[in-house]
């Protein structure tokens, strides 16, 4: 697809475009982050709409979770299974860079909007599949939520008390690792295809990319022969390394190396610990891990979360009081970095919403669009497409 030269402050995916048949959660995610950096990004959906349209919290009748996830795109209802929205769809597709899809495997073939059916009618399409199992494997035509990856990955197991019950993180991370890995395997295949003309088949699947995300755990089993278990709040290879308790709550730090660990050693006013011969590696101190975190309790004890923070930054050490999730947001590093951006939705108001992370120059943060009304933007998109074909 050729289109003109940005200009110098245009965002990384201005004139890009991406047919967007995805929902709930995966598949919006990827689709929003192109939307965050420019791209045109339209959503088809069904005459209900996507199911994150009915799914709480709720605000004078609009889901949060579809404004978080969808916002910046343009909405169509079109039917999938009707010869006249078929054709609606090939005509756009006419200049449509990017397409993404998380049904599950075979359901775009039937339709007859399959890779190998549109790719070989459009071959510069990069065609994105979002799904739990991937196109291939034992588990394909599986069915699958976050719950599910989270707990097949091996990540739940790894996850909670040693002597406590496997535990679920408290985010949609398979979700979210898979709408990731469909971002940057779709930039990867419009790379591509600037030096080829040619577009790509990619193949998404949330198990294979929440496992991905795993890689000490990966190199632990694969290459070490290790079956790793639950360590708690606990760094499984490193000490100290994880949270300890203080007079009013909890700390966490993170001390790798021995120079660090004298450091450490000297701000909590125990020096002779750098040398005794249970602590002198990383390896021993996490062996020996609850003998030193007796030593640790001890210091902290009586002493504020803030008093100890404050001493070891001051020193160089990584460490963190336990932020909320509200806190997190609040923060001053948050707000300064721009992880969210002000957005006016015609009933919600003005609304602040996430924003993809990565910063680039010459393209400023924000400037977008709220999320969608269901088919908001069919009779916009319709007369582009009439338009188009005028010319």
């Amino acid at each position: 697809m050729q289109h003109p030269s940005p200009s110098p402050a245009a965002k990384p995916l201005d004139g890009v475009r991406v047919l967007d048949f995805t929902r709930v959660l995966a598949g919006p995610y990827c689709t929003a982050l192109m939307a965050d950096l420019g791209a045109d990004v339209i959503k088809v959906e069904a005459a209900h709409g996507d199911d994150y349209r009915h799914i709480g919290p709720f605000d004078r009748g609009e889901s949060l979770l579809f404004q978080a996830m969808n916002r910046g795109k343009r909405s169509i209802v079109l039917n999938l299974k009707a010869a006249e929205d078929i054709a609606t769809i090939k005509t756009l597709l006419r200049d449509t860079d990017v397409l993404v899809e998380n049904f599950r495997p075979g359901v775009m073939e039937k339709l007859g909007l399959g890779a190998d059916t549109l790719r070989a009618e459009f071959p510069a399409l990069v065609y994105v599949s979002v799904s739990g199992f991937g196109q291939t494997g034992a588990n394909a035509a599986k069915p699958a939520y976050d719950i599910i990856i989270q707990a097949m990955s091996g990540l739940m197991d790894v996850t909670g008390e040693p002597d406590g019950s496997p535990t679920m993180i408290g985010e949609a991370l398979g979700d979210v690792a898979g709408g990731l890995f469909a971002a940057w395997g779709t930039m990867v295949a419009l790379f591509d295809r600037s030096r080829t003309g040619q577009g790509r088949y990619v193949d998404v699947a949330l198990f294979d990319a929440l496992t991905s995300m795993m890689p000490l755990l990966a190199c632990r089993t694969l290459m070490g022969g290790d079956a790793p278990t639950r360590t708690g709040n606990r760094h499984s290879l490193s000490a100290p390394f994880g949270t300890y308790p203080a007079a009013d709550g909890h700390f966490a730090v993170a001390v790798l190396n021995d120079r660090l660990f004298a450091t450490f050693c000297e701000v909590i006013g125990q020096p002779e610990l750098a040398g005794d011969p249970r602590f002198t590696s990383d390896p021993l101190r996490r062996e020996n891990e609850p003998a030193l975190a007796e030593r640790i309790a001890a210091w902290a004890g009586a002493r504020s979360v803030t008093d100890i923070v404050a001493r070891l930054s001051e020193a160089g050490i990584p460490a963190s009081e336990i932020q909320s999730v509200a806190q997190a947001w609040a923060s001053s590093q948050a707000i300064e970095r721009g992880l969210a951006s002000e957005v006016v939705h015609p009933v919600l108001g003005h609304m602040n919403v996430p924003e993809q992370p990565v910063h680039f120059d010459r393209a400023a943060r924000g400037g977008r669009k709220a999320a969608p009304g269901l088919n908001a933007d069919a009779d916009d998109i319709l007369a582009e497409l009439a338009k188009g074909e005028t010319q």
